[in-house]
């Protein structure tokens, strides 16, 4: 039985020791010697870790103290130098009375473990770093579309907050889901799937962002989530050739000039007739009719002047209230025929400012226009009005213009001033409220956009009374 027990000491593919109170190495087994030596009755502390003193934590005390088994994690150090990370499990040994007399301390080399703990660890720092450090928004989304992890970029841009929210939310501000969401085609698929949106981040700025969709399954293969990657490519867009944006802006407007000049031709038909049968009645319809189609023409051709050709304002001293008027004239007479109640309120006293007199013009009458069709196409039946205001403030002058129109949803809010974006579908360029907010940033100002849907639209527009002393030292920034 003896010669059994010593085999079995001596075949533990483990350092083995039986020690007393006092630490001491009483027995240990052939490889414990042959890395450690012999322990010729020194203490455990002495010949595992070098030291003079007992460890703090000494799972062989904790076994003395409560009769238990213990474990730790601890790095001992060989006769040759070498640090051996060790897991070690103690056991209590106790004489025929029960009296726990010695520990028997098993340490197992888990050298290989250890490495390949590291190396995980290591794999999983590299991934996190190239995760969070990608200069793209990359996100990590369930089933319901909810977002699950972010790296740093996405959290900049939209917010702490955007986890457990949708991505639609996140991104788009939006409650509903996207139509053709790639990151939904790639749960049903398991492909990848890309495609190009329109985002928007927690300070108001819109991106162009290419997206792409890869599928991350779980072990037994089904997909458990999708990972999205937008790459923001609104430079790229940004750079696209000053002709192919005419081009695509003649191409957008091309319909509606065609039913201008067609109205147009209807005019001057009646005014030729008129003349022929000196029919007074017929002269006059037709020359309204000129007229009309004539100021919508030219009001089409200044925007496309406006964004196809780089100009600076003309600056000039100009009367503010003498401008409401000039822009009342124009548009009186379009809000009467659509039955649209149109008032302009000036304050007595707004006074001068230095502008470009008839970029400005151009600016309030695109507005206004935008309120008009706000509440032509408003299916709901009540009494259209559109509020002109113009305050005179002590350093700007301020347009205010409000309508109880269609109103506007946050998605279309957001989008209200880019380059061909429109809400009216075939009726609108896309063109309108980006000149108008181009010649507002032109003159130092700015617009603002307050909207709801059913209830109505407001623009308030601060245009500085001077031109602001980086505008004088610099020139004027170039309007496109």
């Amino acid at each position: 039985m003896g010669l059994a027990y010593e085999a079995c000491f001596d075949a533990v593919p483990g350092y083995l020791t039986v020690q007393d109170r006092d630490l001491t190495i009483l027995d240990a087994n052939t490889r414990f010697k042959k890395d450690f030596g012999d322990p010729d009755g020194r203490f455990c502390y002495q010949i595992y870790k070098h030291r003079s003193e007992k460890c703090e934590m000494c799972p062989v005390e904790k076994t003395f103290r409560d009769g238990a088994t213990h474990t730790s994690l601890e790095q001992i150090r060989s006769l040759d130098g070498r640090d051996i990370p060790v897991l070690v499990n103690t056991s209590p040994i106790r004489n025929e009375s029960g009296e726990l007399v010695a520990v028997m301390e098993m340490s197992t080399d888990i050298t290989d473990l250890k490495l390949m703990e590291d190396q995980l660890r290591e794999s999983q720092h590299r991934y996190r770093a190239l995760f969070e450090e990608v200069p793209c928004y990359i996100s990590i989304q369930d089933h319901d579309l909810r977002i699950v992890e972010v790296n740093r970029r996405f959290r900049e841009d939209f917010g702490e907050g955007s986890l457990g929210c949708r991505c639609y939310q996140a991104y788009k501000h939006r409650d509903e889901t996207c139509v053709n969401c790639p990151v939904l085609l790639t749960f049903e698929d398991g492909q990848v799937h890309r495609s190009e949106e329109v985002v928007t981040s927690l300070s108001g700025e819109q991106q162009n962002v290419l997206v792409y969709t890869a599928p991350i399954r779980g072990p037994e293969g089904r997909i458990q989530h999708v990972m999205e990657m937008s790459t923001n490519i609104t430079p790229i867009r940004q750079l696209q050739s000053q002709l192919e944006s005419v081009g695509i802006l003649i191409s957008s407007i091309s319909h509606g000039l065609k039913g201008l000049l067609n109205g147009l031709d209807g005019g001057i038909y009646l005014v030729n007739s008129g003349l022929n049968k000196d029919d007074r009645v017929r002269l006059n319809k037709g020359w309204e009719m000129v007229q009309r189609n004539v100021e919508r023409i030219r009001s089409q051709v200044l925007n496309i002047l406006y964004y196809a050709k780089e100009r600076i304002p003309n600056w000039d001293v100009a009367s503010a209230g003498e401008l409401a008027e000039e822009v009342k004239e124009i548009l009186g007479p379009k809000a009467a025929q659509q039955r649209i109640r149109f008032e302009v309120k000036v304050d007595p006293d707004v006074g001068d400012f230095d502008v470009d007199r008839n970029a400005l013009r151009a600016m309030l009458v695109n507005l206004l226009e935008n309120s008009l069709d706000a509440c032509r196409v408003d299916p709901k039946d009540k009494d259209h009005q559109v509020v002109f205001g113009v305050e005179g403030r002590p350093d700007h002058v301020r347009f205010v213009i409000d309508d109880n129109g269609i109103g506007m949803d946050r998605e279309t809010r957001e989008k209200a001033f880019s380059l061909f974006y429109s809400s009216k579908g075939m009726e609108g360029t896309g063109l309108g409220l980006f000149v108008a907010n181009n010649i507002a940033q032109a003159h130092g100002g700015h617009i603002h956009l307050e909207s709801e849907p059913g209830v109505g639209t407001r623009f308030i527009v601060d245009i500085p009374r001077e031109r602001s002393p980086k505008i004088q030292e610099e020139g004027p920034r170039a309007m496109p």
